[in-house]
């Protein structure tokens, strides 16, 4: 109203607008006297702190060197990474400007982005980068397998450019997994570092390491000086936003008592549920259940010696289960897994794959006797291990005897504790079969299904062969052709595993908890608690 009007126009206006804006500046009064700590440039109200409850204390907040979940799903509000991953599963920058790719794919430079703040104060420059990601390729088994030879080398201050012995197409997929993850971290961290870890916990990520009391929790606070990316939020990608002050992980082995301390408000989040609480806490007041896919519950075959080294074994055995009643009963419930032929995560855009679905799930008895007879089976028993320590594991392994013994296989189930189970499946003269759960990989060369050190050993030409020519792919869709083309002939031909199925995660929330982000794990950034 800046503009001079006259008459009784401009009266009437400029009566309406004082009105207006005194209406406005008590409704702002009011929102400043609710809120603790301000608001962000968007208009979020912030402050606050929330409290999650988390089933284990990790052994390392040191990402580089631990791939416990409790360390990942810490070390993620602390750390960042050049490359993360959106909700489609695909890896994209994140501490990265942009990236060059050489013509032979054997060169990837990193412009990075400029102003990023270390929770030291420090900038971020490239010769943090080299250290981080050089340290990252020394002790991440992933990286040792499939990027040797790699290396990183800082070409300006803020170029990073990455070495591959030859060309590994999906690189950034590989650098943006979450197992013992590629964190950026300063240079001098990375110099004095012991192989029991970093002396100091400083990353660039929203919230910064105030606090550890052992057996107690890990306290995180909000980095004022945390440079966003602008992107719309999606996964782990896009812009973050520290929307409340203090960050705390408790630590609490008891899933009963996480549930009852979200029910009396001691926290606001409760991790790692049973699913055999999912249906009581769905019928709790005040309480959001989120359910979300994880990894793949696998019966892997023993195929270095015995008879399941003998494909046909391996097929009879797959023909014969029927996936929902092992799922069923593994789960109890069919919100919390689903029946499906994936190798990868089937949310993946990139690799989820239709090939071999035919194979899967076929529970068709008189088949599998007709490849139990060509195999020469003549009754030797099938150890099958297992544990209590998953009752998934447990229950999968109790219908699988059943479904086998159908056929007429003679099948002794052998359960240990977790440890012992660890044990005896590194020697190959122990078992035929054993159950496991697997977390999603963001790429298929790092399954651990074909993996030839893994237990269960999987060696063929073919899939070396098919593996080979994913990695010198110029595409992802090519990529994805040779992908498919394995994905059928593990599923039809070779068997290195049974996929059962895909099981879930729980995590429960208070209904005062607004925008909370649940992507392989809870993603407290872009979160707040109403008062």
């Amino acid at each position: 109203m800046r503009n001079k009007i006259i008459g009784l126009l401009f009266l009437v206006m400029s009566v309406l607008l004082i009105v207006a804006c005194s209406s406005k500046s008590n409704d702002d009064s009011k929102a400043d006297d609710s809120s603790e700590g301000g608001e962000t440039e968007t208009g979020t109200e912030t402050g606050g702190e929330l409290k999650i409850a988390v089933s284990a204390q990790p052994p390392s907040l040191d990402a580089h060197i631990s791939s416990s979940s409790a360390s990942l799903d810490i070390g993620r509000m602390i750390f960042e990474t050049l490359m993360t991953l959106n909700e489609d599963h695909q890896s994209v920058p994140m501490l990265a400007e942009s990236i060059e790719e050489s013509e032979d794919g054997k060169t990837y430079t990193f412009k990075l982005r400029e102003g990023i703040k270390f929770h030291n104060g420090e900038e971020m420059i490239a010769e943090d980068v080299e250290a981080s990601m050089n340290r990252w390729l020394e002790n991440s088994p992933r990286a040792l397998l499939l990027l040797d030879h790699a290396n990183f080398e800082a070409k300006d201050k803020y170029v990073v450019e990455l070495t591959l012995e030859k060309r590994v197409s999906d690189v950034l997929d590989i650098m943006a997994g979450q197992g013992q993850f590629a964190a950026i971290m300063p240079k001098e961290q990375i110099d004095t570092a012991t192989p029991e870890g970093v002396s100091e916990i400083i990353g660039t990520g929203p919230f910064k390491y105030e606090d550890w009391r052992q057996d107690q929790y890990v306290h995180l606070v909000k980095f004022d000086d945390y440079q966003s990316r602008d992107e719309e939020p999606s996964g782990y990608a896009g812009r973050k936003e520290a929307l409340v002050d203090d960050l705390y992980y408790y630590f609490v082995p008891d899933s009963s008592t996480r549930v009852a301390g979200l029910q009396t408000g001691e926290y606001d989040i409760a991790e790692q549920i049973p699913q055999d609480s999912y249906e009581r806490l769905e019928e709790m007041d005040g309480v959001q259940t989120h359910v979300y896919y994880f990894g793949t519950l696998n019966m892997f075959y023993n195929k270095k010696e015995g008879i399941m080294s003998d494909p046909k074994m391996r097929q009879a055995v797959n023909i014969a289960l029927n996936m929902d009643e092992i799922m069923l009963a593994s789960y109890a419930n069919e919100n919390l897994f689903k029946v499906d032929h994936n190798y990868m995560n089937p949310d993946s855009v990139g690799w989820a794959s239709d090939a071999g679905k035919d194979f899967y799930n076929q529970n068709d008895i008189e088949k599998a006797k007709e490849l139990l007879a060509e195999s020469g089976y003549n009754g030797e028993k099938v150890r099958l291990l297992t544990t209590r320590d998953y009752d998934d594991y447990y229950s999968a392994a109790v219908v699988v005897q059943e479904q086998l013994e159908q056929i007429g296989m003679n099948v002794d189930l052998e359960v240990f504790d977790l440890a012992t189970l660890y044990d005896n499946r590194a020697e190959p003269d122990r078992w035929e079969m054993f159950f496991g759960g697997v977390g999603y990989n963001t790429s298929p060369s790092q399954l651990l299904a074909i993996n030839p050190t893994y237990p269960g050993w999987t060696e063929d030409p073919r899939i070396t062969e098919l593996l080979a020519e994913m990695g010198a792919s110029t595409s992802q869709e090519e990529a994805k052709q040779h992908w498919d083309e394995l994905h059928e002939f593990l599923w039809a031909e070779y068997l290195p595993a049974s996929i059962l199925g895909h099981y879930t995660n729980i995590i429960a929330v208070s209904d005062k908890v607004e925008n909370l982000t649940i992507f392989q794990a809870t993603v407290p950034w872009n979160t707040r608690k109403a008062k």
